[in-house]
């Protein structure tokens, strides 16, 4: 026994790990989002729910041993020779998580909107990387796994439940935070360490305040509605659908607009109607209503003013997602703008385009495409 102990101690990982200790953490972060980056793709999928829960656990399971670690819990026990481990593998799983996320998130066309969400994604789980030295730092490490623990449990509890609303939302925001609390406590009670060092009253007011500002977030539609994704948004000027096809005529991009497929200056017929195309991404057996909010900019005004709700609904399960179009007639020029929302108002993405009526000017690089 005490061989195969000297053995490992000596072994070329655990060297490698010692002599480069201030870049681990970062590489196995690295590490972990890579992994899920490279094999998740739909959330719905058996894998990516195996493989998110596993993490969601693993890391639970890991953050209990590493705080109990410096009452030497473990010594004498076949887990110490893998305490040097514990904070590696916390930052492989924190890689792993918000890669998860990120792919899922990423899913939508338009992130202008939900940008802030990802600043706040960032932050949260790079603090870690910019303090090396504060992995064990509890404040830091409970308040990053509660925010890795609500986005898990908002993607987790519509899939397994075929419902998306803001109640489910909180509902599961209150399962996350009971789940985070419960872990806190129980770590707070078996470790006279953690206990030295934080305050339970300031660590659960943290992690409430994360709670309260997520939510915010969320009803100020700062946030995506998971597990739903706009996957695809243009204006075109025909679409024919048969045999389950979506045929559509769109004026294509120039090469260097990477961000979205459809060319924003629509050359219009004023005796032709203008379409608007969306698939949107959504978990098998979810069903929801989906809103196309049509808005033209008033120039004299300078507002952006209503013109038509035109809603119809969709059944999640397709890779693709789900397609649908609304259209209008009798259109003016100027700025156009159409919102993709949920039946609760909340911002799935926004389609921007210019009417142009000029009838010197006709669409430039019109392609078909079948969706």
């Amino acid at each position: 026994m005490k061989h195969t102990l000297a053995k490992f101690k000596n072994s070329g990982l655990r060297k490698f790990i010692r002599r480069h200790q201030k870049y681990a953490p970062i590489l196995f972060f690295i590490g972990g989002f890579i992994f899920d980056t490279l094999t998740l793709g739909r959330i719905d999928r058996l894998y990516d729910l195996s493989v998110l829960c596993m993490h969601m656990t693993s890391l639970s399971i890991t953050l209990y041993l590493f705080n109990l670690a410096d009452d030497g819990a473990w010594k004498n026990t076949f887990l110490e020779r893998f305490e040097i481990y514990f904070p590696l593998v916390i930052q492989f799983f924190f890689g792993g998580l918000s890669s998860a996320y990120v792919v899922y998130f990423s899913r939508s066309v338009s992130l202008s909107r939900t940008a802030s969400f990802f600043i706040i994604l960032v932050v949260l789980l790079f603090a870690n990387e910019f303090l090396k030295k504060r992995i064990s730092n509890k404040y830091l490490q409970f308040s990053i796994y509660y925010f890795i623990s609500f986005t898990f449990f908002s993607f987790m509890i519509p899939v397994f439940i075929k419902q998306m609303n803001p109640a489910i939302f909180i509902i599961s925001g209150v399962v996350s935070l009971a789940c985070t609390l419960l872990l806190i406590t129980f770590i707070y009670r078996k470790s006279p360490s953690t206990r030295a060092e934080i305050h339970l009253g300031k660590l659960t007011g943290i992690i409430i305040s994360i709670y309260l500002l997520i939510n915010i977030f969320y009803f100020f539609k700062l946030i995506p509605p998971v597990p739903l994704a706009l996957q695809t948004g243009l204006v075109a000027h025909n679409i024919v659908t048969e045999n389950g096809k979506y045929e559509v005529t769109y004026e294509e991009k120039k090469q260097f607009v990477f961000w979205r497929d459809h060319s924003s200056k629509f050359i219009h017929n004023p005796n032709e109607p203008v379409y608007v195309f969306s698939s949107i991404f959504a978990p098998t057996a979810l069903k929801k209503s989906i809103i196309h909010r049509w808005k033209w900019y008033d120039e004299k005004t300078e507002e952006w003013i209503i013109l038509d709700n035109i809603s119809y609904d969709i059944t999640g399960g397709r890779n693709d997602g789900y397609r649908g179009y609304t259209y209008k007639e009798n259109i003016r020029s100027g700025l156009w703008r159409v919102e993709v929302l949920t039946e609760e108002e909340l911002l799935l993405g926004v389609i921007d385009f210019e009417i142009i009526e000029n009838p010197n000017e006709k669409p430039q690089r019109l392609v078909k495409k079948v969706f």
